[in-house]
């Protein structure tokens, strides 16, 4: 296929080798219009040489026959009508050859227009239907969107409701372990010299063990030794639900025990137990202390410390298990949450990329139709400067009539006295060969 443009609209439009072929024939009759006017100034200069050769005769023939000069003379005057007769013939012949000419470079002219004008329609009709359908694919996303967005605001209500319930159910189970706290509290002296006879680290992994096959068979319970980045805790929890972790838990034990030189305090060791927190990437971080026995705040159960530092409680060692089970059953109803925040993340992310595709398809549609736009604009520079060339050469054809038109007037102007005037020898010639006749 072959690119043209419209000298008109300025449309690009594509043809096929055929019609290409036909206006390259056109353009090349150019070189035949040259032909034909060279031929012309060939056919004018052998008629001026022809006339000059004549007239040479005739001189000479009057020179050499002044007695059969008139005879001559008519004889030539008969050649001479005879040759103009032949010059107007062939003049004509040309005039018509050329008229018909011109009339097939307008008609062939036209046809092109004509052929231009309705590549330049069937380019707007696609390139709106393109357009039309960007619009509705675009308009059919939208609505995908917008119900997405309603359906995310569904979840969100629902989820509301759910953290409402969850709520409902916390202060429940904590109105429970209140009167378990005050059960514990009748059994604190006992427990408590209990725990002192024995290490405490030791007795909460039993404690863990106990129930890990039942309650916990899929957690993870060991001791922390990794002292890499300068300090450790002493265990670490974590437990998965289908393979994604939705609890962890840093674990630190105080045992009275352990400090009666200094007697520190429990917030002695809460810095410590966040940062090892961090550095570890858990989500709670539990101090299980006895330090402090007689202080109230820390016997009255689960202490909540999150005022100090995030997400960290302390307990006494009757609570450690009952601790682990309430964060994991609070954090087992978040994981559908989680997964339904990864979900509405993975929708946002579909979303973008069709935005994203969107905008490439646009941009690959606008440099296509810049590029097609570009060649159809070329395509008529170069009709354009094909029509002006045909104009150049119908003006040179006219000028040529115009001296055809002039010879043929300079033809008819001939005759023995304008040929003998301003020559004095041959007119006198002329003279006494009238006389002579006479």
């Amino acid at each position: 296929m072959k690119e043209l443009k419209c000298p008109q609209c300025g449309s690009v439009f594509s043809v096929d080798e055929a019609d290409y072929a036909s206006i390259v024939n056109q353009v090349r009759n150019q070189e035949f219009e040259a032909e034909v006017k060279a031929r012309l100034n060939l056919m004018e200069r052998q008629q001026e040489i022809k006339q000059e050769a004549e007239a040479l005769k005739l001189t000479q023939s009057f020179q050499s026959k002044l007695s059969a000069k008139d005879m001559e003379l008519s004889k030539k005057e008969s050649e001479l009508i005879k040759l103009q007769t032949q010059l107007q013939g062939f003049n004509q012949s040309k005039q018509l050859e050329l008229e018909a000419e011109r009339a097939r470079n307008k008609e062939e002219i036209a046809r092109l227009k004509a052929l231009l004008d309705q590549q330049e329609s069937k380019v707007q009709v696609a390139v709106l239907q393109e357009q039309n359908k960007a619009k509705d694919e675009l308009q059919a996303k939208e609505n995908s969107l917008l119900q997405l967005r309603s359906k995310m605001d569904l979840q969100q209500r629902e989820a509301t409701i759910r953290e409402a319930n969850l709520k409902d159910d916390y202060e429940r189970q904590l109105k429970q372990k209140q009167e378990l706290v005050d059960y514990y509290k009748d059994l604190k002296a006992k427990l408590s010299t209990k725990m002192i006879g024995e290490s405490l680290e030791a007795h909460c992994s039993n404690e863990f063990n106990r129930v890990r096959t039942t309650m916990y068979p899929a957690a993870y319970f060991e001791k922390d030794n990794d002292a890499s980045r300068g300090s450790k805790g002493d265990f670490i929890f974590r437990d998965y639900a289908d393979g994604m972790e939705y609890i962890s838990i840093m674990f630190e034990m105080k045992n009275e025990m352990d400090e009666t030189a200094t007697k520190h305090k429990n917030e002695d060791f809460f810095a410590k137990l966040d940062k090892d927190r961090r550095e570890k990437e858990c989500e709670y971080a539990v101090l299980v202390s006895l330090l402090e026995p007689d202080n109230e705040f820390y016997n009255e159960g689960i202490v909540d410390v999150s005022y100090r530092y995030p997400k960290m409680f302390v307990i006494r060692p009757q609570f450690f298990m009952p601790l682990i089970a309430l964060l994991t059953q609070a954090s087992k109803k978040s994981v559908e949450y989680q997964r339904e925040l990864i979900l509405a993340r993975q929708q946002s992310i579909d979303v973008t990329n069709f935005e994203n595709k969107l905008l490439d398809f646009k941009t690959k549609f606008g440099n296509h139709y810049q590029r097609a736009s570009d060649k159809f604009h070329k395509a008529i520079e170069e009709i354009d400067k094909t029509i002006k060339s045909l104009q150049k050469m119908k003006e040179d054809l006219l000028s040529s009539e115009n001296y055809l038109r002039l010879a043929n007037n300079d033809t008819e102007d001939l005759s023995i006295k304008r040929l003998t005037r301003g020559n004095p020898t041959m007119k006198k010639k002329f003279e006494d060969a009238r006389a002579l006749e006479e």
